[in-house]
């Protein structure tokens, strides 16, 4: 189908952060874009503001009769009534990542993937491009602080952005010109059943970047190792192709050499923790892919402000700091706990975190144990059911009575902001892929008297 005809397009699940970020693309196209989700939160109201129509019960009688196209995310369960309903007519349907491969199949396309990192580099490399002065469109997994938006249009772009979500397989929708692979743990395992068949995935992935372009890889990533005529690798550990030396903190920002071909550029980058400084070698190595010149991609990163919630400081006083992260697998847990003791030594880490889906936490129990023993106070919430239904056995006090420190506790969510009400912290922590953010504001209320 070609997209760029059809008028009036409707989403079934729109407030997801990828279906927004395509319902905001057709509506800078000058498309009629109406959706439904099961909720209305921050994000929809906003959708609504920027000229969305969106309804929150399942009601057939509610799809605009003019629809020309149905865009839908694989969380909507095939017993939603609005599904049922849009089967069993003749308008088109899609998955979000079948959109954006058609969206992106006529322009050179940079897809970004990874199981950790992926948001953040796509949305360092779409300020990069900014800075720069490029024509180039940008769908991004998280939204901006910069732009406060996760996507970035351009009239006749010469380059698409996008994250690629290995997810469903999502990613093999599209066949980029440029690929950068941050990471490859085991997560998803719902889904694919194993690792070899999550890494099968990525290698497909890697299969469809184009013959002329190029693969941009993490250099611990060896079981993609000579997959592509033209890779890269970047990595904080040499030798690579794009690496760090001469790492220095100063006034809460990182200066550090940024080294490639032989030659040195000094950056800085004002965000926490290691993993973020390998984020920002992935994002500067595919610009220089494109020909950017490296000066401009210093700046842009020193002016780079992150993604909300992933790292997001929300109250910075010497006596308390606040931070919200998206972290849901271990090594993000791990990666958030660790730059908060980089950036805050020697202050009390407290830590809120909510696990998200039953399978997540079975197939990965002790690791998440290992991570929250990372912390000084463990705050556990109830399990995040998204998707799926209850689990025998797996819960939040399983994981509680794996965790060795004894500063541990599980609370229901009409206990938490009591709780934080009572309580003093130095740094305290929120983590968690499921609705833990509709906290956050009653927690800085909270954290603020």
């Amino acid at each position: 189908m070609d997209v760029n005809r059809i008028n009036s397009i409707y989403f079934l699940g729109i407030g997801g952060i990828g279906m927004s970020a395509l319902a905001r693309y057709f509506l800078w196209c000058g498309k009629t874009v109406c959706g439904f989700d099961r909720q209305e939160t921050p994000l929809t109201r906003v959708l609504v503001k920027e000229g969305v129509q969106i309804h929150y019960t399942e009601s057939p009688s509610s799809i605009p009769a003019a629809t020309d196209m149905v865009v839908y995310t694989p969380a909507i369960p095939v017993t939603n009534k609005e599904y049922v309903h849009l089967r069993s007519t003749k308008i088109p349907m899609y998955k979000r990542a079948e959109v954006l491969g058609m969206i992106s199949r006529t322009v050179p396309t940079i897809a970004v993937a990874g199981t950790h990192g992926k948001t953040t580099v796509t949305t360092m490399l779409a300020h990069i491009f900014k800075v720069a002065g490029e024509n180039f469109s940008a769908f991004m997994g998280g939204i901006s602080v910069n732009y406060d938006t996760n996507f970035l249009g351009s009239v006749h772009p010469q380059w698409i952005i996008a994250e690629a979500d290995e997810y469903d397989r999502s990613f093999l929708q599209l066949n980029p010109r440029i690929a950068i692979v941050t990471s490859m743990d085991a997560d998803h395992l719902d889904i694919y059943g194993s690792a070899d068949k999550l890494d099968e995935s990525f290698r497909l992935f890697v299969k469809n970047i184009d013959s002329e372009g190029s693969l941009i890889v993490h250099n611990s990533l060896e079981k993609l190792s000579a997959m592509h005529p033209r890779q890269r690798d970047y990595g904080l550990s040499l030798p690579a192709h794009f690496g760090v030396e001469n790492i220095e903190l100063k006034s809460g920002k990182y200066h550090f050499d940024f080294v490639y071909d032989g030659q040195v550029y000094r950056f800085e980058l004002g965000m926490a923790g290691r993993h973020n400084l390998e984020n920002a070698l992935a994002a500067a190595a595919a610009a220089t892919e494109v020909g950017i010149n490296p000066e401009i991609i210093g700046k842009a990163l020193a002016s780079y402000r992150g993604v909300k919630r992933r790292f997001e400081i929300h109250i910075q006083t010497p006596q308390l700091t606040y931070i919200d992260d998206y972290a849901h697998h271990p090594r993000e847990l791990t990666a958030c706990i660790e730059s908060a003791r980089e950036f805050f030594p020697g202050k009390k880490i407290s830590g809120i975190f909510q696990p998200h889906l039953y399978s997540r936490t079975r197939d990965f129990a002790d690791d998440f144990a290992q991570a929250l023993d990372l912390l000084d106070e463990v705050i556990l919430l109830d399990i995040y059911p998204a998707r799926e239904l209850p689990i025998e056995g797996v819960s939040s006090s399983m994981l509680l009575d794996k965790i060795k420190g004894t500063n541990k506790r599980l609370l229901d969510d009409d206990q938490l902001l009591d709780y934080i009400e009572k309580e003093r912290f130095e740094v305290l922590l929120t983590m968690g892929a499921g609705n833990i953010d509709k906290y956050v504001e009653p927690i800085k209320e909270k954290l603020s008297r």
